[in-house]
């Protein structure tokens, strides 16, 4: 191992960003002790050391009218962070999601002979393809979570290394289901179902009533089913209780707590999203159900080439969970699908072990894979 030091420079846009950028960070200096990070970065990263140009906040814009409104500054910003990387002369440039604005500066930096990376691929597979023209230019290895991933970039001939997903070595490999049923106050003899409609406001307005509604229904067939629900934040929770006035459900909210819901859970009625991996891991049977505004449902039919939306099924290739759409997404439907998963069943345990086949695969250590990578692109290894 090289004693001489390291300047890495990484650039985050967002929470998830910051969270694997830190442990990225801490697997460079395990490896590579006398190293100096700098670029942009959350408070999890600033821990570890980082110097940051500015507030990774100001990355951090969502939404296609938010981006217009700070778009003069996030193109000004760029152009600085652009012209201080190269003035600093790191010895890699690790771009972390945001790849409308990571994408652009690893090509800027990339064009002043500085060896550029990035982690966590844009979903180029699925649609807008032709992207992967621009990766190419502007990175010299794409780190990927997901096996299906790095096989479309091999094949449009973009350097790639599968590293896996952090959430994946997170999880544990077993949980104890009585324990945190006991924890929750829940009848450990008594059917448990997980409703999860997503994190975000518009998501909860589209799909919360629509999960309760179809909770209802299940009760009306099964009584003693218990529910639980993990409220992302303090907002989305004052969304759920408003929605679940006047109704007679006896819903358990949580404060996060996400992974006490899954490990609680027989199954899990969810919104399609990162959560539904989340479920995955945790090895429970789940309905990804979703509803977006029509129009952007009729452009992404026509543009999405996958055959699929959620990750379970996209990491296994084929349709191992349903997938219920639009306006076939109704009480009666979603009912219908769930019931079955809160019963044990053959069918059920092969999905389990299809499940645990997975977790396994992505279980690789993925801030190391991706530090030993990064140290190799650059001689360092």
């Amino acid at each position: 191992m090289s004693t001489s030091s390291l300047r890495i420079a990484i650039v985050v846009g967002e929470a998830s960003g910051d969270i694997l950028g830190a442990a990225l960070m801490q697997a460079l200096k395990t490896r590579h002790p006398q190293i100096e990070f700098i670029g942009i970065g959350g408070p999890r990263m600033l821990a570890e050391g980082m110097h940051c140009y500015f507030p990774q906040e100001r990355l951090a814009v969502m939404g296609l009218v938010e981006v217009l409104g700070r778009l003069r500054e996030l193109v000004k910003r760029r152009k600085q962070l652009v012209a201080d990387l190269i003035a600093a002369k790191p010895d890699v440039v690790i771009g972390i999601d945001a790849p409308d604005f990571n994408l652009g500066l690893e090509l800027a930096v990339r064009q002043a002979g500085i060896k550029t990376v990035h982690y966590v691929s844009p979903s180029v597979w699925a649609w807008r393809q032709k992207r992967v023209l621009k990766i190419r230019q502007a990175c010299d290895l794409m780190l990927t979570l997901f096996p299906f991933e790095a096989r479309f970039y091999e094949e449009h001939q973009v350097p790639v290394e599968f590293v896996g997903h952090s959430l994946a070595d997170q999880v544990p490999l077993s949980v104890d289901q009585t324990a945190v049923r006991a924890e929750l106050g829940l009848d450990p003899a008594q059917p448990v179902l997980a409703l999860m409609p997503g994190s975000r406001g518009g998501e909860v307005e589209r799909l919360g009533s629509l999960f309760f509604d179809t909770a209802e229904r299940l009760r009306g067939e099964m009584p003693a089913l218990q529910l639980v629900l993990p409220c992302a934040t303090a907002e989305r929770r004052s969304q759920l209780e408003a929605q679940l006035a006047g109704r007679d459900l006896p819903v358990q909210l949580l404060d996060g707590d996400t992974a006490k819901a899954l490990t609680a859970c027989d199954a899990v009625l969810i919104a399609s999203g990162t959560a539904t991996l989340e479920a995955l891991l945790y090895r429970r049977p789940m309905v990804v159900a979703y509803r977006m505004a029509g129009l952007t449902y009729w452009l992404l039919r026509k543009l999405v080439k996958s055959p699929y939306i959620s990750l379970p099924n996209l990491l296994a290739g084929e349709g191992l969970v349903p997938e219920i759409l639009q306006e076939e997404a109704t009480a009666e439907r979603l009912a219908a699908e769930v019931k079955p998963l809160l019963q044990p069943c053959t069918q059920r345990d092969t999905l389990l072990a299809r499940f645990a086949e997975i977790h396994l695969q992505l279980r690789r250590g993925a801030a190391e894979r991706a530090a030993d990578a990064v140290l190799r692109l650059i001689g360092r290894a």
